[in-house]
């Protein structure tokens, strides 16, 4: 595939977008999203795996709230994955990433994932090129046993936000009492490491795109709502799911 080059997307809604429309037009697919989640559920038959990526301040958490949270919380769970613990790095990276994949019928969130082990630990040089191609084509294995051996649809987002919302954003965690709490000094030292975190994010998107990556403009949260909300939707409708009918015998 063609490179995706990040600083050549925009990280706004194109002009054309309406603010409150496209707002309202986003509630009238969350309505259409619980019950397609009760349809899944209800069938049993797919699984579902979100996966979100982005830089710290990007907009993960109000996107699991406002959309995911929406749905029956029955059948959706949410994994963060954050520093490996001993007994993980005792493993395979992705053995930890196994036990957190969805069963069928349930809506799975990573808030983070897998790919952060050929990202935070490639721009920080805890592994080589090499070691980082290997697990791209373990993932990209790991991401096909699960779409064939367990019917789970992918969808892997890319919240796409510009250094300058990002560095907002971290600054409100400092001046907003309802958002001190999400400070962590370390954010700061992680946004000088933006040059190569897009180097490595391309790099992934390159190597690691099927199931495709969608580059979702996150600058401003009501369109990245709408747009990772329209494709899940969207991805469900495929699936052409029905209720299962009672067994007369």
């Amino acid at each position: 595939m063609d490179k995706i080059e990040l600083d050549k997307i925009d990280t706004r809604a194109p002009s054309s977008f309406d603010k409150q429309k496209t707002k309202d037009k986003t509630q009238s697919i969350l309505e259409e999203l619980n019950e397609l989640q009760n349809l899944l559920y209800a069938e049993s038959k797919h699984a579902v795996l979100i996966v979100l990526q982005a830089m710290d301040a990007g907009g993960k958490d109000g996107l699991i709230r406002n959309v995911f949270g929406k749905m029956n919380p029955q059948g959706v769970t949410v994994h963060s994955f954050k520093i490996p613990t001993a007994e993980d790095l005792s493993h395979d990276f992705l053995w930890r990433i196994h036990l957190h994949t969805p069963a069928k019928g349930m809506v799975q969130i990573f808030n983070r994932s897998h790919y952060e082990d050929i990202l935070i630990t490639r721009v920080h040089k805890l592994i080589n090129d090499e070691t980082a191609k290997e697990r791209m084509k373990a993932i990209n294995d790991f991401e096909d046993l699960l779409i064939k051996h367990n019917n789970t649809l992918i969808l892997k987002f890319y919240l796409h936000v510009s250094p300058e919302e990002q560095h907002k954003r971290l600054q409100e965690r400092i001046s907003d009492k309802t958002k001190e709490w999400k400070y962590n000094k370390n954010d700061f030292e992680e946004a000088k490491h933006w040059n190569d975190y897009m180097n490595a994010y391309e790099d992934c998107f390159k190597n690691c795109n099927n199931p495709e990556w969608k580059i979702v403009p996150s600058n401003q949260n009501w369109y990245k709502e709408y747009i990772v909300a329209d494709a899940l939707c969207n991805a469900l409708i495929s699936l052409k799911m029905q209720y299962p009918k009672l067994n007369k015998d």
